[in-house]
């Protein structure tokens, strides 16, 4: 008894492999595949008792992120608290919620530079890009460069983008650049327009619920008003916290072939059952796991 052609097809989509999801290639990346972020690039926030850790990014900012690596090992945000959360938006801190600072800055620890340069993009000769493979509406190209999501421009300068997560300097109005010594996170939909306008400084890579999962500012622009309590913060680097205290994080390698079939997966999303054509670059996220210890 013959059968038919659909029957036939049936059959075959009944045995083939399940798709593959973004999730197999991180599962199954082997050691060579990941690097270990080093625990000076690691700064550790408690918001209210509870922990956040941020991977600083040099390489785009270095003056921000010295500066913001002088104020967590000097106690310079000791005082200071989350103050200003907008929907969709930011989560922003540091001491600009102190009424002991309301008509006047807190004085920078000793090295601090009051004026770093415009650290927002770097030369395209300087970096070396990893394409996404989708198109990006801000830039030319969109891609990786060390492990960064980064927006390649018609001007001949690499940006990093701000994505969910990511970690900026706020300032006053051009041409001030602020010194990092008050941070934002941005808590919801990507915000591209912030690209070179401000410093990225960083990202958030554990505890992303204990800034995103607080109370929202109902004073103007979000700040907490009069009645509400801010949420103190504290703040140090990994590598200064005991070791046993320590935390540790690898990053996926983006020239791995895990990261390749990564950034593939996630762009395409076959195992939808629809797939799609592309994505924008805050939709690939760059793995980074916790080291659990051994034992």
């Amino acid at each position: 008894m013959s059968i038919s052609l659909l029957a036939f097809a049936a059959a075959l989509a009944q045995d083939a492999p399940p798709p593959r999801t973004p999730n197999d290639p991180i599962d199954e990346a082997p050691e060579s595949a990941w690097t270990e972020i080093a625990a000076d690039d690691l700064m550790v926030m408690d918001v209210g008792g509870k922990r956040v850790v941020i991977q600083l990014n040099e390489a785009f900012a270095p003056t921000h992120v010295a500066n913001v690596k002088n104020f967590a090992r000097n106690g310079y945000w000791d005082g200071g608290s989350v103050y200003r959360v907008v929907d969709n938006w930011v989560t922003q801190w540091g001491n600009g919620g102190n009424p002991l600072y309301a008509d006047e800055n807190k004085p920078l620890p000793e090295g601090a530079v009051e004026n770093p340069p415009a650290d927002y993009a770097r030369p395209a000769g300087s970096v070396n890009v990893t394409p996404l493979g989708s198109s990006d509406s801000f830039s030319s190209m969109a891609g990786f460069d060390n492990g960064w999501p980064v927006a390649v421009h018609d001007d001949g300068t690499v940006s990093p983008t701000y994505c969910y997560g990511y970690v900026g300097v706020a300032r006053s109005a051009d041409p001030d650049t602020g010194t990092g010594s008050e941070l934002f996170a941005i808590i919801g939909t990507p915000a591209r327009r912030l690209d070179r306008n401000y410093a990225v400084i960083g990202r958030v890579v554990d505890g992303m619920e204990n800034l995103s999962a607080i109370p929202r500012g109902t004073d103007t622009m979000g700040v907490y008003a009069e009645g509400q309590a801010q949420i103190p913060i504290e703040v140090t680097m990994m590598d200064a916290l005991p070791e046993d205290e320590q935390m540790r994080f690898k990053m996926m390698k983006e020239g791995s072939a895990s990261f390749a079939e990564y950034v593939y997966l996630t762009s395409h999303n076959l195992h939808y059952g629809r797939g799609t054509s592309g994505s924008d670059i805050c939709s690939v996220r760059v793995p980074v796991r916790k080291i659990e210890e051994e034992g």
